[in-house]
């Protein structure tokens, strides 16, 4: 026998306490306002940087801004964790003025912390900064009133084992790069693909780049343009011995497994061109998308391919 029992919704609704009730309907939260009172500026060691910099700084304290000023640092042919630091975690954004190398640099000193960074261009070519020095303080002053989106950039997760020693783990915007000397024969590096083998590539090194970084020192050694919306990871082989040994792009959920072969000397791995550390047969390296992105600064009237196009001169383009 069913029974069906009607409820008056509204007379229950009378009944319920206005607290619960509330608490029913979810209480709205209020954006808390964009405010800026601290900035860093990560400046590159060249006159006309500096300069600007020293403009800039002037600028934003006029506006009673807090400024963290940092040149950027030499990069370091050997890793260490004495040569970390770190960049204040209230800084509202970070500055860059200076080329790729730069912003390299920059991007080491955020680390895993979800502040935005902009490049300005002081270099000959790159593709991070975001704006010309020409338009410097119109974009700061767009920065200062929100009126700005960020672009989240994946970055690889880098760990460096020795007989289940964790050696170094990094994070890389761009690339890692296994490397051999001047007068090193050719590198042979065995490649995993989540546990699976690939091959050994037989080459003068390996490159594994994300997509911000496949127009770095992969685009150089032959790899393709890969936007950087793209979910993937790109492997370039550095002047393969075997020409079939071509480019190849995983899934950015792929762990990437690298050994050397027995009696490999000579051998570097670089960490975005900052830092470095050498290893042999006795290492192992595991590369996987990194759980903590870059927020770059973008601005609506800037579009990737037209960078692109202008820093490859394609049809005629100029820099």
């Amino acid at each position: 026998m069913l029974v069906y029992i009607l409820l008056d919704l509204n007379h229950f609704r009378k009944e319920i306490p206005p607290v619960l009730r509330i608490q029913n309907r979810g209480i709205q939260k209020k954006e808390q306002p964009f405010i800026v009172k601290k900035i860093g500026i990560v400046v590159k060691p060249d006159t006309e940087a500096i300069k600007k910099a020293d403009e800039l700084e002037r600028w934003l304290r006029s506006k009673n801004i807090e400024i963290v000023r940092r040149e950027n640092v030499p990069p370091k042919q050997r890793i260490s964790d004495k040569d970390k630091s770190f960049a204040p975690a209230d800084l509202c954004c970070v500055f860059v003025l200076g080329g790729d190398g730069t912003f390299l640099s920059a991007v080491r000193w955020i680390g895993d912390q979800k502040i935005p960074i902009l490049g300005v261009k002081f270099g000959e070519v790159g593709f991070l900064a975001e704006i010309a020095e020409e338009s410097l303080f119109t974009v700061a002053e767009a920065v200062l009133n929100n009126k700005f989106t960020t672009e989240p950039r994946m970055r690889l997760l880098v760990r460096v084992i020795r007989k289940e020693e964790e050696l170094v783990c990094e994070t890389v915007l761009n690339d890692i790069v296994i490397n051999k000397g001047a007068l090193a024969r050719l590198a042979h590096i065995e490649t995993y693909i989540n546990d699976q083998y690939l091959t050994t590539y037989s080459a003068d090194g390996l490159i594994v780049a994300t997509p911000t970084g496949s127009t770095a020192y992969s685009l150089a050694a032959g790899g393709p343009i890969i936007h950087p919306a793209v979910p993937g990871i790109l492997m370039t082989p550095i002047c393969p011995f075997t020409l079939t040994n071509r480019p190849l792009i995983v899934s950015d959920s792929a762990c990437i497994k690298i050994k050397l072969e027995k009696k490999s000397s000579d051998i570097m791995l670089t960490f975005d061109g900052q830092a470095g550390i050498e290893i042999n047969e006795t290492h192992t390296i595991i590369i996987r998308k990194g759980a903590y992105p870059v927020n770059m600064i973008t601005m609506p009237d800037q579009d990737y391919f037209d960078v692109l196009k202008t820093k490859l001169r394609w049809s005629g383009s100029r820099i």
